[in-house]
């Protein structure tokens, strides 16, 4: 087991070591993120599945792992540990690993375990629907269920131990909706306010006042960019036309334009009804370029160069791709999903032929 490590000496350090079995990629990569900022490790497994991270210890709040070519992830948390964190566990089930080190990472393991079954379920169903675009009534009433299920339980244990970090975790992976906060911000008053410092307490806060920034009827976030072709793209770029903005990534395959009907409706309205903003966390710019050559349509393109998806995405509250906000020609939000039909189905409502 090797690791590149960026920064060499002093006693103090973070210890993470993995024992994944189906980890098919040789490299994975660490991000240690604190409050105003991260550092990313490169890590080399010179054993299938093993790996070790050595890292100076400072303010670093936890640190997400991502794996197989940053097609998953695992976090894991910083802030109560002074040994070594151990992960294991079966790479086809990342949501079922086992953190051991720190109180915090312990009872989050422990409650994964009580979860095994609808984590599991989940899992096997996301794999079915990813592989067959036909996807089955029966598959997406089941993954409502399970979701359902999952959110009850993590209600259930938020209630019975509110002054407890992992609760907070529970929160951030259950229970957001972007779209209505209401729920968030009774939770967050009956955690134990002795949790009112914990950083994860002030990111939840930070997300609710972003989320009703991007509320339906809201005036939409300004911003400015430059697209692939190194053309200046703000809101005010859109003068009484509609924009549909839209976030996706490369490695998302339900951000594919087809899939969510962004090349039929681009064919079907006017540069002077409705345009379209495309904002991909894709980083490779001169091969987007190439491959956009051989496209019909010339996408009006933000990638993630110098950080803008990155903002972008951090500035309109995007927690899951795909995401599509309709907007106004007043600049107002009017339509939030991951639904192409529904965009297809509110387009043929607000403009004429």
């Amino acid at each position: 087991m090797f690791a590149f490590l960026l920064s060499c000496g002093g006693d103090a350090v973070y210890r993470i070591e993995g024992r994944l079995s189906n980890l098919e990629g040789q490299f994975v990569y660490a991000v240690f993120e604190s409050e105003d900022r991260n550092v990313v490790d490169t890590v080399v497994c010179h054993k299938p599945g093993e790996f070790r991270i050595e890292r100076n210890k400072e303010d670093f709040n936890q640190v997400t792992l991502l794996f197989e070519d940053k097609s998953l992830w695992f976090t894991v948390y910083l802030t109560d540990t002074d040994d070594k964190i151990t992960i294991t566990g079966d790479m086809r089930y990342p949501t079922l690993l086992q953190a051991k080190g720190g109180h915090l990472n312990n009872e989050l393991s422990a409650i994964r375990k009580t979860l095994t079954p609808l984590l599991k379920e989940r899992e096997d169903l996301l794999n079915i629907q990813k592989n067959n675009p036909i996807d089955p009534n029966d598959i997406t009433s089941r993954l409502t269920n399970i979701n359902h299920q999952l959110s009850e339980d993590a209600l259930a244990y938020i209630h019975e131990r509110p002054e407890e970090t992992a609760s907070v975790v529970l929160i951030k992976t259950f229970l957001l909706n972007p779209d209505d906060t209401r729920q968030l911000d009774e939770l967050l008053i009956m955690l134990n306010p002795e949790l009112k410092d914990f950083f994860l307490v002030k990111e939840l806060e930070q997300y609710s006042e972003r989320a009703k920034r991007t509320s339906l009827g809201a005036e939409a976030p300004n911003f400015t960019v430059k697209n692939i072709y190194g053309k200046v793209v703000s809101l005010d770029s859109f003068p009484q036309k509609y924009l549909l903005l839209t976030f996706t990534a490369p490695w998302c395959d339900m951000c594919r334009t087809d899939d969510l009907f962004l090349d039929e409706i681009d064919g079907k309205y006017d540069d002077g009804q409705l345009e379209q903003l495309l904002v991909s966390l894709d980083d490779d710019m001169q091969t987007l370029k190439e491959v956009l050559k051989k496209d019909s349509i010339q996408w009006n393109l933000v990638t993630d160069s110098a950080g803008q998806a990155t903002m972008m995405l951090d500035l309109y509250n995007v927690s899951a791709l795909p995401r599509c906000f309709l907007i106004d020609e007043e600049g107002k939000i009017i339509l939030k999903t991951d639904n192409g039909i529904e965009i297809k189905q509110t387009l043929e409502n607000l403009i004429t032929d």
